[in-house]
């Protein structure tokens, strides 16, 4: 359970701490740096105390602890590997629990818990709608909201769909599926169904949020990058009593026509130091997703500096 079939876990850890793990029996013996074997070390432990607690091992867990233990934000890092193997923390859905897989999804899990506005920036794969997601659906349960209402801009990423038949439901589920597939992960189909018929959880584009006030809710609007400054506004502004909100967007990934400005970025330089706004920003190394993407983005990164730089 600890080290997977025919020590595929190991394998995974060896790669990502730079060590090298040999198991003899119930020994295993790390060989590396120092720093490298000690981060090897506490992502063994780590996993150990998982499978003690009866808690489930795979391939994601794997990851995670290797990613916690050679994080250079000790303190962050270290809470969060010990809530990896703590059946008591995370965050509770209905289907799974949620606990941190990087430092800054933890400061990030922190600020969803403490602040009324959040901004989560950064690449694909960092889990900061998931973890938004998951916030609310864990509220919702307990009781401390009434709603969950998610939305984003119907903005195409760089194609032209053209028309798109049906009702109005039907053209624009395409642009919120990603928000569906969350809830899917969190809640059992028939709960889903069931309460975006009563209007409980609301997925809807940015345009439907004109006019509104939204109280004793949880807001979630995803890609902001792709808002316009007064669309931004617009959404920010219908925060109402008992609410919180969660904006999250990657300002490298704008899908505006050239020229237009993102009202995430026009956010960003105003709401700095407001109070009740907490800003949390991750990078290509909180990716969690498959360990190519980090790669991935690690890429793309490197070719927009070169450019910037010629």
């Amino acid at each position: 359970m600890l080290f997977g079939e025919h020590g595929q876990f190991l394998t995974r850890l060896e790669k990502q701490t730079g060590t090298r793990l040999m198991s003899r029996g119930n020994i295993l013996l790390i060989a590396g740096e120092d720093e490298s074997a000690q981060a090897a070390r506490a992502a063994i432990l780590a996993l150990w105390d998982r499978v003690k607690a009866g808690m489930p091992v795979g391939p994601g867990e794997v990851d995670a602890a290797a990613r916690l233990a050679i994080s250079a934000d000790v303190q962050t890092s270290g809470n969060a590997l010990a809530q990896l193997s703590d059946p008591r923390a995370g965050l509770k859905t209905k289907r799974r629990t949620i606990t941190p897989r990087s430092g800054t999804q933890a400061r990030y899990l922190e600020a969803l818990a403490e602040s009324e506005l959040v901004f989560g920036l950064g690449p694909a794969g960092t889990g900061k709608t998931y973890l938004a997601v998951a916030q609310a659906v864990s509220l919702l349960m307990q009781g401390s909201i009434e709603r969950i209402i998610l939305s984003r801009p119907a903005v195409e990423a760089g194609e032209r769909l053209g028309f798109l038949p049906g009702d109005m439901k039907e053209k624009v589920d395409p642009y919120l599926r990603p928000l569906y597939d969350a809830l899917h992960d969190m809640l059992p189909g028939d709960q889903v169904t069931k309460r975006l018929e009563t209007g409980v959880i609301e997925v809807a584009p940015l345009a439907f949020m004109r006019g509104r006030t939204l109280a004793h809710a949880f807001v979630i609007l995803d890609e902001a990058q792709n808002t316009t400054p007064m669309q931004m506004k617009m959404f920010l502004t219908r925060l109402g009593e008992g609410s919180r909100m969660v904006v999250t967007g990657d300002v490298t990934q704008i899908d505006l026509p050239t020229g237009q400005k993102s009202g995430l970025r026009e956010a960003l330089t105003i709401l700095r130091g407001v109070e009740g706004v907490s800003f949390v920003e991750f990078t290509d190394q909180d990716v969690v997703r498959h360990p190519l993407v980090g790669r991935i983005v690690r890429a793309y990164d490197a070719a927009d500096r070169a450019r910037e730089g010629a």
